[in-house]
């Protein structure tokens, strides 16, 4: 609906792959239902992955011993993370929807977007112990899980090789951002697009396409070990 706001974080090199045409989709199909659509394009950003001191301006709650979680959370509150990580937790403040663009990678999403998640979901800004899950301080949001997989569907089946797709879908759905107070769409999942032909990528791309115009309706998948695991 018009007014929604939109955050695509999104996490391939090639504009030109199949992940690329599911965020331009994304883009071009939510702009045109009147939302406001943002994109962080990870690579393109050079976006720094790793949790470092680098990430706080100025001095340091504890300069004796060096502690992540302790340090961003204190800069948050005094407003002193640097200025990267500040811009993209405004564009996740703004956002009704957030959708997560990427090629899994070893049953993950890529390091770049897993530092994402690590450098940007800081104590005081998505949680706050013990607000979290339910009262994760990001209730209100949406996300939606948006990737692309090598193993076909069959391998991803509860008793295929890999095991159910849903049991990866634990860490980042759960972990992250329920653990947030997220809720979340059912994943959308483009399996095994290197191996099918052409004809059939473009129906992955169509199918995106179709899900987006009534995305909005969806509810969300119920936030329990249940889901991932019966």
């Amino acid at each position: 609906p018009p007014g929604r706001k939109v955050l695509i974080v999104y996490a391939h090199q090639e504009p030109k792959s199949l992940n690329g045409s599911l965020k331009r989709i994304a883009v071009e199909e939510l702009s045109k239902q009147g939302c406001s659509v943002t994109v962080s394009d990870l690579y393109a950003m050079q976006f720094e992955p790793r949790a470092t001191r680098n990430d706080i301006v100025g001095c340091l709650h504890n300069s004796e011993e060096f502690n992540y979680g302790v340090e961003t959370w204190e800069a948050y509150k005094r407003g002193g993370l640097s200025s990267d990580l500040i811009e993209e937790q405004k564009k996740v403040q703004e956002a009704d929807l957030l959708i997560f663009q990427f090629p899994l990678y070893w049953f993950s999403m890529p390091a770049i977007m897993k530092g994402w998640m690590d450098r940007v979901l800081v104590q005081g800004f998505a949680y706050e112990l013990p607000n979290c899950y339910d009262s994760g301080l990001l209730k209100n949001k949406l996300a939606l899980f948006s990737f692309t997989t090598g193993g076909s569907r069959e391998m991803y089946a509860k008793g295929g090789i890999s095991g159910d797709i849903r049991y990866l879908l634990w860490p980042m759905q759960h972990g992250i951002m329920h653990f947030c107070g997220v809720k979340v769409l059912a994943p959308h999942i483009c399996f095994a697009p290197e191996y099918v032909s052409e004809e059939k990528r473009k129906e992955m791309l169509t199918a995106w396409a179709q899900r987006l115009k009534t995305l909005w309706k969806e509810e969300p998948i119920n936030c329990s070990p249940e889901w991932y695991f019966k």
